[in-house]
C-alpha cells in the first residue's frame, strides 16, 4: 500500500519527475511507489521500492491504492572504504554494469560500511543506474544520514509514517558482492552499451570530443555540478568543444546559482540549461549530429540515443566529463583532482 502525491504540490518547480520526488521528500522507507518515468528506481535510494511502470499501471495504482511485483532474487552489493576525489558513484555503477553484466529480473540491495561516506546524491546515482542493469528494483539500507534527510525534505511535514526496512539475518541472496570504493579508478563505457563495455579512462584517452555533457536523473544534482565547477575554476571548454550542463530540477538550478556555481562554469564557457532531462534523451538542448563524438555523464550511451545514430556517446563520472570537456579529448580527471 502506499499513498499518491500530486506533482502539481510544487506548484512552478520544474525538472526530471524523480528528482522532484527526491527534491520534496516524497519516497519514504518502507514504501511502494510507482510512476510512469523508467528511471523511477532512482527513488530506492529512501529505503523504498520503486519502479517505472506503464501508464495503465500507473491509472490502477492510483485508483486501487494497489500494484503488485513478482519477487525477485537479490544482489547485494557491500561498498567499503571511501571514494578517492577524482573518482564517484558512476564510476562503481561503471564497474558493477563491466564485470558483472545485467541483472535482468533480480532486484539489488547496495550496504555495507561504506555508505555513510556518500552523501544522497552519490547513493542516488547508483539505485538511477539500476534501470540500465535491469534490475526490477535498486534500493539501499537505511542509515542516519538518509533518515535525517527525509525528515528535512518531507512536504507532508510527517504526516504519512515512515519505517525502515531491514534485511532478514537469515536473507538469501543470489549473490553479495563487494565494493572497494578506495580501489575504484576513473572508468569509461564505449558506444552503444554499459553493458560488459567499461575500461578504464586510459583506455579512451586522447579521444576528440565535440560534445561534453553533465546532466539528467543520474548525475544533474548539485554534488555533480559542484565537482564540474571545481575542475572547471579558473580554465576554458576546448574550442570547438560544446559543454553542456543541465540541472537535475530548479531547486539544484537555485542551489547551484546562490552558491556561485552556476557562474564558475559559465564563465568556463559552458552552457547551463533549464532544467529537463536535456540531452540525455536526444529530443532537444544537445542533439548530436552526424559522427560526432559526445561523452556523457547521463542514463544511457546507446546507438541513437542522442541524436544521429552514427554519433558516438561514451558514457564517464562528471569529474571525467568536465576534464575531457577542457581538453577537448577524454582526459583522466586525476589530471586535475589529487
Amino acid at each position: 500500500k502506499f499513498g499518491i502525491k500530486r506533482f502539481h504540490d510544487v506548484g512552478y518547480d520544474q525538472g526530471i519527475s524523480h528528482q522532484l520526488v527526491a527534491d520534496h521528500g516524497y519516497a519514504l522507507p518502507g514504501t511502494v511507489l510507482v510512476c510512469s518515468d523508467s528511471h523511477t528506481c532512482s527513488a530506492g535510494v529512501f529505503n523504498c521500492i520503486a519502479r517505472g511502470v506503464g501508464e495503465p499501471d500507473v491509472i490502477y495504482s492510483a485508483i486501487k491504492g494497489e500494484t503488485w511485483f513478482r519477487v525477485g532474487e537479490t544482489v547485494r552489493y557491500e561498498l567499503e572504504g571511501r571514494l578517492s576525489p577524482a573518482v564517484t558513484t558512476k564510476d562503481a555503477f561503471l564497474q558493477i554494469a563491466g564485470k558483472h553484466g545485467d541483472h535482468a529480473t533480480q532486484n539489488i540491495e547496495f550496504a555495507g560500511s561504506g555508505i555513510k561516506n556518500l552523501s544522497i546524491a552519490a547513493r542516488k546515482t547508483l539505485t538511477t543506474m539500476g534501470a540500465e542493469l535491469s534490475a526490477e528494483f535498486a534500493t539501499f539500507e537505511a542509515d542516519d544520514v538518509m533518515l535525517e534527510w527525509i525528515r528535512a525534505h518531507r512536504s507532508d511535514k510527517g504526516a504519512q509514517p515512515m519505517e525502515a526496512v531491514f534485511p532478514d539475518k537469515d536473507a538469501k541472496y543470489a549473490a553479495v558482492r563487494g565494493v572497494n570504493l578506495g580501489s575504484l579508478e576513473p572508468l569509461v563505457a564505449f558506444p552503444d552499451t554499459v553493458i560488459e563495455n567499461s575500461k578504464p579512462v586510459a583506455a579512451a584517452a586522447g579521444t576528440h570530443i565535440d560534445q561534453a555533457f553533465i546532466g539528467s536523473c543520474a548525475n544533474g544534482t548539485l554534488d555533480d555540478l559542484a565537482l564540474a565547477a571545481k575542475i572547471l575554476a579558473g580554465r576554458r571548454v576546448a574550442p570547438g568543444t560544446r559543454l553542456l550542463i543541465t540541472p537535475g530540477s530548479q531547486q539544484v538550478f537555485r542551489e547551484a546559482s546562490r552558491l556561485g556555481i552556476v557562474t564558475t562554469l559559465v564563465e568556463a564557457g559552458a552552457v547551463v540549461t533549464p532544467s529537463t532531462c536535456g540531452a540525455c534523451g536526444g529530443g532537444h538542448l544537445g542533439i548530436l549530429g552526424p559522427d560526432e563524438t559526445c561523452i556523457t555523464a547521463s542514463t544511457r550511451n546507446f546507438k541513437g540515443r542522442m541524436g544521429d545514430p552514427s554519433a558516438k556517446i561514451y558514457m564517464a563520472s562528471p569529474a571525467t566529463v568536465a576534464a575531457s570537456a577542457v581538453r577537448g579529448v577524454i582526459t583522466d580527471p586525476r589530471e586535475f583532482l589529487h
